[in-house]
């Protein structure tokens, strides 16, 4: 990375330059098992900040050699902000987590990207010095906020034609891909959601799920208070044939269903980052490196398309190429829209780099808290998987967006965060993009 001088005010110093970018790291993720988004679900009587409050406390509980008042940031992304899901989640949640007051918070919109934004935002302040140690994460309690609920789109929107009325409705989105591209068949979008449900329940058995989890105290009218120790919403056994004939609810004869969409569901993440020397410092682990982010916007009529620029550009700022790539965390929001990114980067549908515990369709996606849940999957599949140096999170996000965070492997032999002191000497340019 080149340095660079500015003209500076009189009176001021004029050989300040531009700092070099620190290597941002991520230290640990967790999350509490996901819900059913249903009256009878697991958080039907909880509250939306109180799941990523658990969250939030139980990161501070596993790493005590942090002490609370080093964390500078808490970022907390919801995609409907209103109710127990509004009031700067961020900073509510920071002071319900029992943080000291000194450390701020906000909160992040980008829908279903929340998350990821969330983690890349906080990322690009470590990076140039604004912080050390920040908390990224997301929550979506849709049982009590549906996607959309008490929206307002601007008639603009419609009256000059800027968006497809189709365009707002994420499953008739899908249905769109299905119509641009017809080679991605039903037959193949129901034969990839059987292969996340299968995927889901082997890592589950094998404890690949399961140690992000944070028990959550639950109640009901009917049970009375109980433990949330699971994911609810994972159908085990599932089989083509059994959701061959679903409803297509989004169009008359169409090809998403149940059966290869996420379900809609309750649920929270949070992550901890930090700058590669502070985590030396404070004996953190390194769990990932940032390597390089992006997103991208597209047509919103196939929003599900998103995930493809946002990679190129990822790996453009990296230097890298898909064939460099050797795990993806891919959000299964719909079969089709991880078949499209499939298919355009010439990997086939089951290939094992692939989503190796499963995705969205089987655990379900309460959208804003989703990019966290890939990274943390990203990263114990890392620890496995010493031989593999890069890996990726991407998303495809509403109204037209695709995110992608490229990840590096600190247990690679030619892993380039080896002195996390320092700044990075491949010759990867390294780009934290907010």
């Amino acid at each position: 990375m080149t340095q660079a001088t500015t003209a500076a005010p009189a009176g001021r110093a004029t050989d300040a330059r531009r700092p070099a970018l620190r290597d941002v790291v991520f230290v640990d993720g967790v999350r509490t098992p996901f819900g059913k988004a249903r009256p009878d679900g697991l958080y039907a009587e909880t509250r939306a900040d109180d799941l990523v409050v658990k969250a939030v406390r139980e990161l501070v509980r596993r790493h005590p050699q942090l002490p609370p008042e080093r964390v500078d940031e808490v970022a907390v992304a919801a995609t409907t902000q209103q109710g127990d899901q509004g009031l700067t989640l961020g900073r509510t949640v920071a002071m319900l987590a029992g943080l000291p007051s000194t450390v701020p918070g906000y909160a992040i919109d980008r829908m279903c990207a929340g998350a990821m934004t969330a983690v890349t935002t906080t990322a690009a302040g470590i990076a140039v010095g604004a912080q050390d140690v920040v908390i990224a994460g997301g929550v979506e309690h849709m049982g009590r906020h549906p996607m959309g609920f008490d929206a307002d789109p601007n008639p603009r929107f419609m009256a000059e034609r800027l968006v497809d009325a189709e365009a707002l409705n994420m499953g008739v989105t899908a249905e769109n891909l299905h119509d641009r591209f017809p080679h991605l068949t039903k037959e193949r979008a129901d034969a990839y959601a059987v292969a996340s449900q299968t995927k889901y329940a082997k890592a589950l058995a094998n404890g690949d799920i399961g140690p992000e989890l944070v028990p959550v105290a639950v109640r009901s009218a009917e049970k009375g208070w109980g433990l949330a120790t699971a994911d609810e919403l994972p159908r085990p056994g599932t089989t083509v044939e059994a959701i061959r004939d679903l409803k297509t609810p989004f169009r008359p004869g169409g090809r998403v269903t149940a059966g290869n969409a996420s379900p809609l569901t309750d649920g929270a993440t949070a992550s901890l980052l930090a700058a590669g020397d502070v985590a030396e410092e404070l004996g953190l682990p390194v769990r990932m490196r940032l390597v390089s982010s992006a997103f991208a916007g597209v047509d919103p009529a196939v929003m599900g398309i998103g995930p493809v620029p946002a990679t190129e550009k990822a790996l453009a700022k990296a230097g890298l190429t898909i064939e460099d790539i050797g795990l993806f965390e891919i959000n299964e929001a719909f079969a089709v829209q991880v078949l499209a990114f499939l298919d355009h980067f010439g990997i086939a549908d089951d290939d094992e780099r692939v989503n190796r515990y499963g995705g969205a369709i089987a655990v379900g996606h309460p959208l804003a808290s989703s990019g966290v849940r890939l990274m943390m999957q990203l990263a114990r599949q890392f620890e496995q998987q010493p031989e593999v140096r890069y890996g990726l999170t991407t998303m495809c996000v509403g109204l037209g967006q695709g995110g992608t965070v490229i990840w590096e492997n600190p247990h690679h032999a030619d892993y380039s965060g080896h002195a996390p002191a320092t700044t990075t000497q491949t010759a990867h340019a390294d780009v934290q993009e907010g």
